[in-house]
């Protein structure tokens, strides 16, 4: 069974960066897609950005030009580039691997918090 893992939250001012790490004790890079969510307290779980094997991406309207999804292959690692960011960015940040068939690992999740 995989388990993905983040790293790389933490605390920052507004219009800061930050880049978010999931890797995993399993092979993360040959999953169907690979997808980051966030939640922030009161509300749901909501994607933020995937990638898929082929190097599809989709992104949430909201992170659209500040958020960059990419992956190392060679390092079995899913990035998260995060660029321009804003108190209301402030969430809990898990990384969800698919591998099809109703195969999904999550993440643990990393915390990321934007000061004003």
């Amino acid at each position: 069974q995989v388990q993905p893992v983040e790293s790389g939250g933490g605390l920052v001012q507004d219009g800061e960066s930050l880049r978010l790490s999931c890797t995993g004790s399993g092979s993360i890079v040959i999953s169907r897609s690979v997808a980051w969510y966030r939640q922030a307290p009161g509300n749901e779980r909501e994607l933020v950005a995937a990638i898929t094997r082929s190097d599809g991406k989709n992104y949430a309207d909201s992170v659209k030009g500040r958020f960059t999804i990419s992956r190392d292959n060679a390092k079995n690692t899913v990035y998260l580039q995060m660029n321009n960011l804003k108190p209301e960015d402030t969430a809990v940040y898990y990384c969800r691997a698919d591998y099809g068939s109703g195969r999904n690992y999550w993440g643990q999740g990393t915390q990321v918090t934007v000061s004003s």
